[in-house]
């Protein structure tokens, strides 16, 4: 923060601490320093693959807890619709899972169609807002990354994707649920990309 600026702090008079996709600030400090994992911690690490169909997984007790989202919007939607029910879902697994200390995400660079390309930017532009108004670690992973993890190869399809995952023991019910997968295992087993 810059010197002179009202440093904020958490109810037990802590400083707070943002920490925003690789770059942390100090409290009392001008310079920034680089996050070398996004790893929380405390609090659980969740892994969405987004889209229509959100993937979602995250460590639970022990285990993956895994499934997908349908954001699908009927006729009586509105166009802001799904986005608001992807962030009421957001607040619940909150809740529910515990608190949240770091999200992956599919960083998707380029779509097919135009339509995947907004619903992508706006459950993105969603999901950073939502980590950044509760001071959660976000980071992206390249498409090739999970792919490469997963299968060995960077340019591996939906087939071969959730193929990779049932090898290690899981049911996904389709692809969006196995990138998912893929993602928190990759998080989890490189430390966010660190080894």
């Amino acid at each position: 923060m810059p010197s002179g600026s009202p440093s904020m702090t958490d109810m037990t008079g802590s400083p707070l601490i943002g920490v925003t996709r690789a770059h942390a600030r100090a409290s009392n400090v001008d310079n920034q320093q680089t996050v070398i994992s996004v790893i929380p911690a405390c609090g659980v690490i969740l892994a969405l693959d987004l889209g229509t169909t959100t993937g979602w997984a995250l460590p639970s007790m022990g285990m993956i807890t895994s499934g997908c989202l349908s954001l699908k919007s009927s006729r009586f939607d509105g166009g802001g619709m799904r986005y608001l029910r992807f962030r009421r879902w957001l607040e619940h697994l909150q809740v529910d899972a515990g608190p949240i200390g770091a999200v992956y995400f599919e960083e998707v660079r380029r779509h097919v169609g135009t339509d995947a390309a907004h619903v992508y930017g706006g459950l993105l532009g969603q999901l950073t807002a939502w980590c950044e108004e509760h001071g959660i670690a976000y980071q992206g992973v390249p498409v090739g990354t999970i792919k490469a993890f997963a299968t060995g190869r960077g340019n591996a399809d939906k087939a071969a994707m959730i193929a990779a995952v049932k090898s290690r023991g899981f049911s996904p019910a389709d692809d969006n649920e196995a990138d998912a997968i893929a993602i928190l295992l990759w998080a989890i087993e490189t430390g966010g990309g660190v080894r």
